[in-house]
């Protein structure tokens, strides 16, 4: 079995056919590969575990992948693919949006945050709610945020 993948989407869909009969759709996350067929929908991390689902058998239109594996800026890890990065100096945060169009601005990392009842656990908020609470951050992994909540609950 000799499986074709037929660019849809440059980069970023294909229609996966075996004898001109389609057989699966496969599309690309900013992270992942996503499988469907009538197995169901599987995800893999890159182009060549999808291949050994088919024997290796797979001859592609298009040999790009499109997946962006930039998932942090001045080491500190974002939500998702950051665009419009900046480094907010004064307030010492890193900060991004989530689309090339997007005006809402979201800081990197973790962070912990006093709402009313007291402290929470932040991934990659928006500037917005940093500026309206008191927060501790940004923090570059969830341990050593943890560990910041950690003392505040207990008043260190």
């Amino acid at each position: 079995m000799t499986v074709h993948a037929k660019e849809i989407i440059n980069g970023k869909f294909w229609i996966l056919e075996d004898g001109g009969v389609k057989i699966a759709t496969l599309s690309a996350s900013d992270d992942k590969l996503i499988l469907s067929d009538k197995k169901g929908t599987r995800w893999y991390d890159n182009q060549h575990l999808v291949e050994t689902v088919f024997n290796n058998q797979i001859v592609w239109d298009n040999l790009t992948i499109n997946q962006s594996h930039v998932k942090e800026i001045y080491g500190y890890p974002t939500s998702g693919t950051p665009h419009n990065i900046i480094y907010d100096v004064k307030k010492k945060l890193p900060l991004f949006t989530k689309s090339n169009k997007s005006k809402s601005l979201y800081c990197a990392g973790y962070y912990i945050i006093k709402f009313g009842k007291g402290w929470v656990k932040s991934f990659c908020p928006k500037v917005i709610t940093l500026e309206r609470y008191s927060f501790k951050g940004p923090f570059k992994s969830k341990l050593e945020m943890k560990q910041h909540l950690s003392s505040v609950n207990h008043g260190n």
